[in-house]
């Protein structure tokens, strides 16, 4: 039951944001545009049981179970109720600004009840179109449109001979209720055709436990012939699914966990990981300890989760560091919600010598939608910073 807890602690607070996004729905398409008495009834029961659906199924899906048509009706409208929400924020936005240059302009203009009442229903007509035409283009981009992503990066001190390194980084696959084997094997298949000399998981494989997923997790001990390895390191969804039960298992899938940890993956070159935030006690990040011993001349290779952990990892001299979590947003305009809490969204960054690159997340967590934040397997071709490349 411990290792709920967290979970359930994220459950209470989204149960809060779907409660208040479903009644600003509501109030927005049914009440404030006049519909029939009919319409008006059937819309807000449709509502209403999509309001408890929703986090039901989020609470089932992880602990008894849910039926998987019922996680994937649920996560579909997550994500349309999100798009109507953010999308009817943005035009009350822009209709309360009118609102004020009208009143700058005529102070004594009465309101108009008729008006009011039809902007309503236009407004409640484009949003809508919207979000429909946005969440189709989403789903087709999150189930079919993973893309590869060509990234070369100069790192100083790289051997010579190391040049060309290819490095795969696949993160955030959410492995679970929704995305299963046969998602898996295509993510294997590309992956290995890449022919990488090391794979690196940046955090947040599975949503579940070992027992459940063992199946769908099958197809990873495929990436193992990558001849520099195949290593791993902590997302916040691992502690939701049983920290302890995964990096005991995931070895003997031929992927090695890195815990707080740098070992040698090529002459020259280390690799190393550290835990999620999230993590506690023994399983708490320590950037210090993995780093203990290091070669301050020799590049490091860092696997962190989040992209707030780059700012340590820069003022310990950390090479290039790899990153996920943000999904790039997922589904725009959360992405700018996520830049409240995260400095770097997506892409490559700098800061002196130190360098991040964040993942935008193979998979998807939630919504089956992906809206301007296209998914990826990344390909990061190393080199050492002088040496031309042809």
């Amino acid at each position: 039951m411990a290792r709920l807890l967290p979970f359930l602690a994220f459950v209470a607070v989204a149960l809060l944001l779907l409660t208040g996004m479903h009644y600003y729905v509501w109030a927005r398409l049914v009440r404030d545009p006049h519909l029939s008495a009919a319409t008006a009834r059937l819309l807000t029961s449709l509502l209403a049981t999509m309001a408890l659906v929703l986090p039901a199924t989020l609470v089932l899906s992880r602990t008894r179970g849910a039926p998987r048509p019922m996680v994937w009706i649920a996560f579909l409208w997550m994500g349309v109720v999100f798009l109507l929400s953010a999308f009817l924020g943005l035009a009350d936005a822009g209709r309360a600004l009118a609102w004020v240059a009208r009143k700058l302009a005529s102070p004594d203009t009465p309101a108009d009840p008729e008006r009011r009442v039809l902007l309503a229903r236009a407004l409640a007509v484009g949003v809508g179109g919207v979000v429909a035409g946005l969440s189709a283009v989403g789903v087709g981009s999150a189930l079919a449109g993973l893309r590869i992503k060509d990234v070369l990066v100069r790192i100083r001190d790289l051997p010579p001979a190391l040049a060309g390194l290819r490095v795969v980084q696949i993160s955030d696959l959410h492995i679970g209720p929704l995305l299963r084997k046969e998602w898996v094997e295509g993510v294997v298949t590309r992956v290995r055709a890449l022919k990488p000399d090391l794979v690196a998981i940046t955090g947040d494989l599975v949503d579940g436990t070992v027992d459940e997923l063992r199946e769908h997790v099958a197809p990873l001990a495929r990436l193992a012939e990558a001849p520099r390895g195949v290593y791993f390191s902590t997302g916040n969804h691992e502690y939701y699914s049983g920290v302890d039960d995964w990096l005991r298992y995931l070895p003997t899938l031929g992927i090695r966990p890195l815990a707080n940890e740098r070992v040698e993956a090529a002459p020259g070159l280390d690799v190393a990981g550290i835990h999620d935030p999230t993590g506690r006690g023994r399983y708490a990040p320590d950037l210090p300890a993995a780093l203990d011993g290091r070669d301050a001349n020799r590049p490091v290779v860092l696997l962190a989760h989040q992209p707030r952990q780059f700012r340590e990892a820069a003022r310990h001299g950390v090479s290039l560091t790899l990153s996920g979590h943000t999904h790039g947003g997922q589904i725009w305009p959360f992405s700018w919600l996520v830049a409240l809490v995260q400095p770097y969204i997506a892409g490559l960054h700098r800061l002196g010598e130190a360098q991040l690159y964040v993942s935008r997340g193979t998979g998807f967590w939630g919504p089956p939608m992906r809206v301007f934040a296209p998914a990826e397997i990344t390909l990061l071709r190393l080199f050492p910073a002088q040496t031309p490349v042809g």
